[in-house]
C-alpha cells in the first residue's frame, strides 16, 4: 500500500506483556521499551520493512516519493528485538509523519514513537504533524484520530495516480475494502510548553 503510511500490525504477533491495569502497562513498557534514533543498521531493515510492507523501497504521499530509509527517524527496541519504527520529513513549519509501524498493536509502541516524533517537531518550531493513509487503513483512521489528529483532506481516487508509480499496490486492502483514496490526517502542535 503505497499511501498507507501506518503499517498494519503483524496478525500473528504476540503481546510482549501480559494484561496490567492501565498505567502500571504504561510505566513497565517505558523502562523496557528503548526508542532511539535509526543506526545504519537500522536502516537496512526499514528499507526491507518498506519493501516487503509497500512493495518498493520507497513510499508516496500525495506528490511526494520518500525513501524511509533515508529519513530520519526512530526505532523501538524490546531487548534485542525490534518492535516499531517511525519515519518524519521536517519541511518549514510542518512535520510529515512518512511512516509508522508497530509490530504489536495495543501495547503502545505507536503512541511512543509518535510522541518522540512530536517532541522533535516541537523543537524545530513546527506547529503541524501530518500523515497520509489510505481509505482501507481503518486502524491508522483510528490510532491518529484517538491522538488528536483531524482528517485534514481528501483526495478521491488519488491511488490512481499513486498506482503509476507503484503499479503492485494492490486493488483490495485491509478488511476487504477497496484500496482507491489517500486521507490525509493532520494535529496542531502547541508550541507554548
Amino acid at each position: 500500500m503505497a499511501a498507507a503510511h501506518f503499517w498494519p500490525m503483524n496478525p500473528g504477533a504476540k503481546p510482549i506483556f501480559p494484561a496490567m491495569p492501565t498505567g502500571i502497562d504504561r510505566f513497565f513498557r517505558e523502562i523496557s521499551m528503548r526508542i532511539s534514533e535509526l543506526s545504519d543498521d537500522d536502516r537496512v531493515w526499514v528499507k526491507e520493512r518498506t519493501e516487503l510492507l509497500f512493495g518498493g523501497d520507497f513510499v508516496v504521499s500525495g506528490d511526494e516519493v520518500h525513501d524511509p530509509h533515508k529519513l530520519a527517524g526512530f526505532i523501538a527496541t524490546e531487548g534485542n528485538e525490534r518492535v516499531g519504527l517511525v519515519t518524519y520529513h521536517l519541511n518549514g513549519k510542518a512535520c510529515e509523519l512518512v511512516t509508522i509501524d508497530s509490530l504489536c498493536q495495543f501495547m503502545g509502541i505507536g503512541t511512543m514513537l509518535l510522541e518522540k516524533v512530536e517532541e522533535i517537531a516541537l523543537k524545530a518550531g513546527c506547529t503541524k504533524i501530518w500523515a497520509i493513509t489510505t481509505n482501507d487503513n481503518l486502524d491508522a483512521h483510528r490510532f491518529f484520530q484517538k491522538r488528536g489528529f483531524t482528517i485534514g483532506s481528501v483526495r478521491l481516487g488519488g491511488m490512481t495516480k499513486i498506482r503509476l508509480l507503484k503499479p503492485n499496490v494492490p486493488k483490495i486492502g485491509d478488511y476487504g475494502i477497496p484500496i482507491r483514496d489517500e486521507i490525509e490526517f493532520e494535529k496542531p502542535l502547541d508550541l507554548s510548553y
